[in-house]
C-alpha cells in the first residue's frame, strides 16, 4: 500500500478533526447506516459542515458523508471550489468520494481507518495524489485508526 508515514507535525490537530467525524458518525445510527462521519474546515480553519453517511435514509447510493460534507460547504462557500479546505473522515475514501474531492479542490484530507478493499487514498487506489490529474491532495491517514475501525467492525458485527 502507498501509506504516507504515520506521524506528522499536525497529528494533534488531526486527532482532534477525527475525534469530530467521530460524532458526527454517530449520527448514521438513527437511519441505520454505515457509521461513517465526515467535517470540513474552510481555509481560515473554522468548521463549516458534518455529516454522516446517508445511504439508508435518502435511498440515495452517492450519500457518503464525504460527498454530503462537500455539498453543504460548497452551500455555505457560494461556490464548488472548496480550495484550503480540510477534510476529515473517519475511514479512507472510496473512488466516488476521492473523485469529488479531487473535483472540488480540497486540500487536505485527514482520516481514520485504511480501507483495504474500496480505499482511493493509499490502499487499493491513490486517486487524491494521482500525479496525472490536475489537483492532487495532501493526504495523512491511519489517525485514531483503532477507534475508527471499531466503529465499522462492530456495526457490521450487528448487522450479519
Amino acid at each position: 500500500m502507498n501509506r504516507p508515514v504515520g506521524f506528522s507535525a499536525h497529528r494533534r490537530a488531526d486527532e482532534e478533526l477525527i475525534r469530530s467525524a467521530l460524532a458526527a458518525a454517530g449520527q448514521a445510527a438513527a437511519s441505520d447506516d454505515v457509521p461513517i462521519g465526515a467535517v470540513l474546515l474552510d481555509a481560515s480553519g473554522a468548521q463549516v459542515a458534518s455529516a454522516c453517511n446517508a445511504r439508508e435514509a435518502t435511498g440515495d447510493p452517492t450519500a457518503h458523508a464525504e460527498i454530503l460534507v462537500l455539498r453543504k460547504a460548497s452551500h455555505v462557500a457560494g461556490t464548488w471550489n472548496l480550495a484550503g479546505s480540510t477534510l476529515a473522515v473517519t475511514a479512507e475514501p472510496c473512488t466516488m468520494c476521492a473523485g469529488a474531492i479531487t473535483l472540488a479542490r480540497v486540500s487536505v484530507v485527514v482520516f481514520g481507518c485504511w480501507e483495504p478493499k474500496t480505499g482511493a487514498a493509499g490502499s487499493l487506489w491513490d486517486v487524491l495524489r494521482d500525479r496525472r490529474l490536475t489537483h492532487r491532495v495532501e493526504v495523512r491517514g491511519g489517525v485514531l485508526a483503532d477507534e475508527c475501525a471499531a466503529l465499522l467492525v462492530d456495526f457490521f458485527a450487528r448487522h450479519r
